[in-house]
């Protein structure tokens, strides 16, 4: 029977965090009445003048098929608007109204708020471990990752 590897708990534990903060977080959106790319579209855009889609979906981290939609059930709601890109004659901007940026100041401290009872459970000196933590296994992550990218060039 071969050894499991050493970083699988690790992993396991990555994954059930990243899992609880996500039920968590989710809970409270959606009581606020917004889905969580929804919510996330809000305080991306919340305080800017707004951005084009591709700005939008890399900040967020929502695939284009998926933006469009939530931007459009945004739309429909009044929150945002899309105006023509002045940089780009084809391309759009999308920002948010003004009644979604009262939502956006009303939702985001919130939030904020009720995700920082969580953290309330941990001592400053844990928090900053955990960062620390957390950002070494990105780092570790994206350096593989761009070393493998860099062995693939021509």
């Amino acid at each position: 029977m071969s050894k499991s590897p050493p970083f699988l708990p690790l992993l396991r534990e990555l994954v059930r965090t990243y899992q609880a903060f996500e039920r968590y977080s989710a809970a409270h959106v959606q009581q606020m009445g917004l889905t969580p790319a929804q919510f996330d579209v809000i305080a991306t855009l919340g305080n800017t003048a707004g951005m084009n889609p591709k700005q939008l979906g890399h900040k967020t981290l929502i695939t284009k098929g998926t933006l469009t939609g939530v931007i459009d059930r945004l739309q429909a709601k009044g929150l945002v608007r899309r105006l023509p890109d002045p940089s780009d004659g084809r391309g759009q901007i999308v920002q948010l109204t003004a009644a979604g940026q009262a939502l956006f100041e009303q939702v985001f401290p919130a939030h904020g708020k009720h995700l920082g009872q969580a953290f309330a459970q941990l001592d400053p000196q844990q928090l900053a471990a955990a960062e620390t933590a957390l950002r070494r296994v990105r780092e570790a992550l994206e350096h593989r990752h761009n070393h493998q990218a860099a062995e693939v060039q021509p």
